[in-house]
């Protein structure tokens, strides 16, 4: 796709909006779009959060691509030939067929000249061509910006938390159309765990539980022994709400709609390590019926292993209010930093009505680095269609 809009940046140069191509291997001599694409996102990252911890490197972000659960278009705006700003757009391919999920990038020094708005308004035309009819886009606040004054506090639709009204992407997110949802908390630690810190919650996860549970682990692929229990424990958490041994965030399940058996999860397997990512993952079993209880995974990204990223923390419902959650989570962290000593940070993101494993993450040395609104918007059924022209 390319398209030339009649809007302009300081009353002299022309947007161009553009499809990016994606090459096959960096060392492409056509790569330099898309490695320029890369470094937009990065600067960003930068200035939001202070460093470029969330960015994608070029050959992770290549990696994505493979993904066979989700297409990805990158849209670019270009002043005179050079990348100003990128929107991805993610396609799920395996359910939630309407949906598509947008990330906005502009460099802070075209931001607030209307090239964010062209960029929306090319991707929701794209979507619309695809037949989705539904858009979920992301804000991101750093704790700095978090204020206590009600007045520049915007409550989502569901669940606690806010955004600052007076936030230049929260303007941007409500003059474009879109309505506020959910919150998430985001929050880091760094690794590894104090050794007496991890000796105390330890003790205090065992006292609770007392000897009732015996703990599991393993790196990128499930054993088969254990294959069928984690895909049951993966369906009965989309079953339940959150509660006191919450899961991490809305379970996979809840979210994706997907139904998980054993070929489904060696799939899951497969795509991470096509994609060259590792998944350390601590599960429990409760000895007595020989059931898991619940599992807790980090990911570790393929070319960037000083920066990992906390995942799915399950616990089922019947065996919550042991401190199960504690217990497989510093199990979980502790592993993670013998199999992967150059991690340095973990990430994560949490639902601000999980109390329970807010509190954890807590007593884990989880400090907030801010929240992320989450943006919906409904588009009509169709639309005109997008060609494409590489």
């Amino acid at each position: 796709m390319a398209e030339t809009a009649g809007m302009t940046v300081d009353e002299a140069k022309t947007v161009v909006v553009e499809q990016l191509w994606v090459p096959d291997n960096l060392d492409s001599p056509k790569a330099g779009d898309f490695l320029d694409a890369v470094e937009v996102a990065r600067r960003v990252r930068m200035q939001t959060w202070g460093s470029d911890d969330l960015a994608y490197t070029p050959l992770e972000k290549l990696l994505e691509f493979s993904d066979p659960y989700e297409r990805q278009i990158i849209l670019v705006a270009k002043v005179d030939g050079v990348i100003v700003g990128t929107v991805d757009i993610a396609l799920p391919l395996a359910d939630n067929m309407d949906l598509a999920e947008f990330t906005l990038d502009i460099l802070p020094e075209y931001q607030s000249q209307g090239v964010g708005r062209q960029l929306l308004e090319a991707a929701e035309q794209l979507a619309r061509s695809e037949g989705r009819t539904m858009v979920l886009v992301d804000t991101n606040h750093p704790a700095t910006s978090l204020t206590e004054i009600p007045e520049d506090q915007l409550i989502p639709g569901s669940g606690p938390g806010f955004v600052p009204v007076s936030s230049r992407e929260v303007d941007f997110a409500q003059r474009a159309g879109y309505t506020l949802q959910h919150i998430e908390q985001f929050s880091s630690c760094v690794l590894p765990l104090d050794s007496k810190l991890v000796a105390d919650l330890q003790a205090e996860a065992e006292d609770a539980n007392a000897g009732r549970y015996r703990l599991h682990h393993w790196t990128d692929r499930c054993p088969e022994a254990w294959l069928e229990a984690v895909a049951e424990l993966e369906n009965a958490a989309g079953e339940v709400v959150h509660g006191e041994d919450g899961e991490e965030e809305d379970s996979a399940v809840e979210v994706t709609g997907m139904v998980f058996d054993a070929a489904v999860l060696r799939e899951t397997e497969d795509a991470a390590l096509a994609q060259g990512r590792r998944t350390v993952v601590t599960a429990v079993e409760h000895i007595e019926s020989g059931r898991l209880a619940g599992l807790t995974t980090i990911s570790v990204l393929a070319h960037r292993q000083d920066v990992v990223f906390q995942d799915d923390t399950l616990v089922l419902q019947e065996h919550r209010g042991n401190k199960l959650g504690l217990l497989i989570k510093v199990a979980n962290m502790e592993r993670l930093s013998e199999q992967f000593p150059d991690a340095r940070v973990i990430y994560t993101w949490n639902a601000p009505e999980n109390r329970y494993l807010l509190t954890v993450n807590k007593q884990l040395g989880f400090t907030t680095a801010g929240v992320t609104g989450l943006w919906q918007k409904e588009l009509p059924d169709r639309g005109p269609k997008v060609t494409s022209s590489e």
